[in-house]
């Protein structure tokens, strides 16, 4: 039978919690940076390393180009026009692209945290401004969690930001007590901590896999939610939902299907080395149900449909699932499409609902 667009338009609210935004020209960050600052921008000097793992063709929708041929994701009202009115979105949640994730990859610690500040004041003053159902990620630089604390308690009150963004690309994994300081404040504020993939194996960060660096975009495209995964387990085993035990963590664009497989793992070994963390008074796949959130983007699509269908069934909660388009990137997930064939109260739970209770809208 074909697919039949008004399942989803015009009957259904839809929350897209991944859309990625860039700036035309650096100019447009030039208004927040101060001396000496405002010359390292000037230099050129802003990104956080060359990517080793480019799409051969482009990560971009190459249909998702403004009218004047900019970058796609550059421009707020194409973007609006482009995503927001022609699949009938409701609020889109706008992460950055690499040189926003990235910044944690950054040695000049300093140098991150200012840069950290103007993306945020550039989202309020560039996006917000331009569209209120754009919603925003707080940038924090992760090298020092103080200033970090302190980005979110100077921004985090306003009504559009709705969660704090952390790329993969760590010294060590986001459980360790070193982070913490950034929870505390992400809590304090009532805003979930999102950690987005593909971050890894430049700057500052580790190799993209823990066997090294693959040769190949498909193979780091494929393998992204590894780090993931680690920052997952980390922060249930050492504590981190015991001591903030308000905070959520979503995690964008690593897919959904490998975390029953994990957590059944997980769950096994606690038995039999719980006193190791004797911390962790419950089983880690109840702390991912009530903490933990996916975006679907990049969702794995089997040949044979029910098999997504059982391992969505197999996930602990119904709540855990958001979903994200990756607009304007290539592998761009229609709202109109995905998840067709599953029921309508899946989908309202997971177009609409379990973002608007995350997000507080």
């Amino acid at each position: 039978m074909p697919f039949c667009n008004m399942t989803i338009k015009g009957e259904m609210k839809i929350i897209d919690c991944d859309v990625h935004v860039r700036w035309k020209s650096i100019d447009e960050l030039k208004p927040y940076f101060k001396e000496p600052w405002l010359s390292r921008l000037k230099s050129g000097y802003v990104t956080y390393g060359h990517n080793n793992y480019s799409n051969p063709h482009s990560i971009y929708r190459l249909d998702a180009r403004p009218p004047d041929n900019s970058a796609p994701g550059s421009d707020p009202k194409h973007t609006a026009t482009d995503l927001l009115d022609k699949y009938d979105i409701d609020f889109a949640v706008l992460m950055g692209e690499s040189s926003h994730l990235g910044i944690s990859n950054l040695t000049n610690i300093d140098w991150a945290t200012v840069v950290a500040s103007a993306y945020n004041d550039w989202f309020i003053n560039h996006w917000f401004a331009a569209d209120k159902r754009f919603l925003g990620s707080i940038i924090v630089a992760t090298q020092d969690p103080y200033q970090a604390a302190m980005e979110i308690e100077r921004v985090g009150s306003h009504p559009q930001f709705v969660q704090v963004s952390m790329g993969t690309g760590a010294t060590f994994p986001y459980g360790n007590r070193f982070y913490h300081p950034i929870y505390e404040a992400a809590e304090k504020a009532s805003l979930p901590i999102a950690i987005h993939a593909f971050t890894d194996g430049v700057g500052t960060a580790p190799s993209p896999t823990a066997a090294g660096y693959p040769s190949y975009y498909i193979e780091y495209h494929t393998l992204g939610m590894h780090s993931i995964q680690t920052h997952m387990v980390s922060m249930i085993c050492e504590g981190v939902f015991e001591k903030f035990p308000k905070l959520k963590l979503v995690l964008v664009e690593g897919g959904i299907c490998w975390l029953p497989s994990l957590l059944w793992r997980l769950d096994k070994n606690w038995k039999g080395l719980r006193d190791e963390v004797p911390w962790v008074k419950r089983k880690p796949s109840e702390y991912a149900a009530e903490h933990v959130r996916l975006s679907t983007q990049p969702l794995e699509e089997p040949a044979n449909r029910n098999h997504l269908k059982q391992v969505v069934d197999m996930l602990p909660s119904d709540k855990m699932l958001l979903f994200s388009s990756d607009y304007p990137h290539w592998d761009f997930d229609d709202p109109f499409q995905v998840f067709n064939g599953f029921s309508d109260e899946f989908k309202s739970k997971v177009f609409f609902e379990n973002a608007a209770e995350l997000y507080n809208l």
